[in-house]
């Protein structure tokens, strides 16, 4: 995961005041994210934009961090389902799915899916119906949403297959994600033993595994790039639905209010 600066740190950092940290990032001066009502700064871009190398104050473990909350906690934002048009997202998810050839899904920050799964492979369809195993995807999507670096990479989810993700940014704020998976990486099929391991993970008979390890998407590697070229673009889409469908929400309320007067 990538380090994180909190506004302390940037505060010592830059020697001024947190109301001018606060002003810096809400203007787009300082690389900022926000998660939730926190505001975080990632050590890289902080390093690039200063020209020089920082430190990360020491990440409090969860049960000493005096209730603050964790990067990938959105405490007080507003529910990405309630900002959707779902029916809308849906159809834009499953036409890009089918196009890049990948499985896709709309998540909160910590993996919960708030979209239907797209043009998903049939080892996760299998898998996927044993009861407690999507917990065990959407601990792999959870650990997308953890890692704050921008730019989208894949990585192994606990079915040993490759996914990445698009971060749903809507201003400064982050909302959850786009996931691309079910991409079989470059030593797929796994070896026996890794099949085993994966059985024991998902609580399923190895033969059921063994049946649909084939059962995925086999990507070029110019196919990965050009997934890892879309998957950002595909949230910036939702993030921009998003935007709008807030406004559109504020403005009805506005209405709303004044016709109670």
């Amino acid at each position: 995961m990538a380090e994180l600066l909190n506004a302390k740190d940037m505060q010592d950092l830059l020697q001024v005041d947190r109301s001018t940290i606060y002003r810096m990032a809400e203007s787009g001066r300082l690389p900022a994210i926000k998660i939730g009502k926190q505001w975080r700064f990632p050590v890289e871009q902080v390093e690039e934009w200063l020209g020089t190398k920082v430190t990360a104050a020491p990440q409090l473990p969860p049960a000493a961090s005096s209730g603050q909350p964790s990067p990938t906690d959105p405490e007080g934002a507003d529910k990405l389902a309630k900002l959707l048009p779902m029916d809308c997202v849906q159809q834009i998810q499953e036409t890009y799915a089918e196009l890049l050839g990948v499985m896709l899904v709309v998540t909160d920050l910590e993996g919960n899916p708030i979209t239907e799964v797209s043009n998903s492979c049939n080892l996760f369809n299998v898998v996927s119906k044993v009861p407690g195993a999507i917990q065990k995807c959407i601990q792999s999507w959870h650990k997308l949403g953890s890692d704050m670096r921008l730019e989208p990479k894949f990585s192994r989810s606990h079915l040993g297959l490759l996914c990445t993700r698009g971060m749903i940014r809507v201003g400064s704020e982050l909302k959850g994600m786009v996931v691309a998976g079910c991409v079989a990486p470059p030593d797929w099929p796994p070896s026996p033993a890794d099949i085993q391991a994966i059985a024991a993970e998902f609580g399923v008979k190895p033969e059921l595994i063994r049946a649909h390890i084939e059962e995925t998407f086999y990507l070029s590697g110019e196919e990965k790039e050009r997934v890892i070229a879309y998957i950002q673009r595909i949230a910036n889409i939702v993030a921009h639905i998003v935007h709008e469908r807030s406004i559109l929400m504020g403005r009805l309320e506005a209405i709303a209010a004044l016709t109670k007067l």
